[in-house]
């Protein structure tokens, strides 16, 4: 009798031992990565005459649209306006019509806003700058509203720069301006587009800690890298960013403009792609900027779209 309760007793033990040490099936599924479709192209900083029919669609993938950029700056470039934003980006190419034209062509497409940007006017940064925490907000929901439901965009993408605000402003800033726009039922997703940078980090990794859960989409700038990287360095700074936005759907980049760096196209970034697909984590592909990639004929963005979805041309 003692012995078969003795047994019965470690049997229990060790039964309860195992059912606390597996994780519930939800965190698993969250915790496993899975490749993606989507695609996402800037446009419309350059004003080279551009349009979104110019752009070839693979009708296989998630076309993301980011239109750049809206500013809270004057319409002359020359002061900060404390969120009130004004259209920056090629109008009159890019207009409401031809959003609505290109969304109804191609149902896989989507139209973002990017916020901010490095340089507005002649060249001079952009700061983000609120004069407080409530009025900015107030401000930047009454104006994105505004140009969002006129130009019919479904999101936004946030790529300030450079910061005259400490990185607790800037979170609650941006969070309660993304969480308010989606309650608000203005837009459906929203992104962020940090760089490896420490005010840059600091201000955006803030942000992430405290409203990551409202951010779709980390558009990590990886061509802001030093031009000499390589298929290994790409694929170490890939696993960091992984790291600081933990959790988050870290899409990789290239850039199609003459000043950009990181892992160019011809130089390895498909081959690391190919590398990522297999482990599961390429999450998207993210491309600066149609406008350049325009001379070339879009090259390197139908190879991005093919290489999502397995394509061939």
């Amino acid at each position: 009798m003692a012995s078969t309760m003795l047994f019965s007793f470690f049997f229990f033990q060790l039964v309860l031992l195992l059912l606390i040490s597996l994780p519930p099936p939800s965190s698993a599924a969250a915790l496993a990565p899975k490749n993606s479709e989507l695609f996402r192209e800037y446009i419309g900083a350059e004003f080279n005459g551009i349009k979104f029919s110019d752009v070839p669609i693979n009708p296989s993938v998630d076309f993301h649209f980011i239109l750049s950029f809206a500013i809270d700056y004057t319409t002359d470039g020359g002061s900060s306006t404390n969120g009130h934003f004004n259209v920056f980006w090629d109008s009159n190419n890019l207009t409401p019509d031809e959003v609505r034209a290109i969304k109804t062509r191609h149902s896989n497409v989507k139209v973002a806003v990017s916020l901010g940007g490095g340089s507005v006017g002649n060249g001079s940064p952009v700061y983000f700058n609120p004069s407080s925490v409530d009025s900015w907000v107030n401000n930047a929901v009454t104006s994105l509203t505004a140009i969002i439901q006129r130009y019919h965009l479904d999101g936004v993408d946030i790529d300030y720069e450079q910061f005259s605000a400490d990185s607790e402003t800037f979170a609650d800033c941006i969070g309660k301006l993304i969480t308010t726009l989606k309650n608000n039922g203005v837009i459906s997703f929203a992104s962020i587009a940090p760089f490896a940078e420490e005010d840059v980090q600091k201000h955006y990794i803030s942000l992430w800690k405290k409203y990551g859960e409202y951010i779709d989409y980390v558009n990590f700038q990886f061509y802001a890298y030093d031009s000499s990287t390589t298929v290994s360095q790409f694929l170490s700074y890939f696993e960091t960013q992984r790291g600081n936005y933990e959790g988050g759907r870290v899409l990789v980049s290239f850039g199609t403009d003459p000043l950009s760096g990181g892992l160019k196209p011809d130089k390895g970034f498909f081959t690391a792609c190919k590398s990522l697909k297999k482990q599961g984590k390429l999450q998207g592909i993210f491309v600066w900027s149609a406008d350049d990639s325009k001379s070339n004929g879009f090259k390197y963005e139908k190879t991005s779209q093919y290489m999502l979805t397995d394509t061939s041309p």
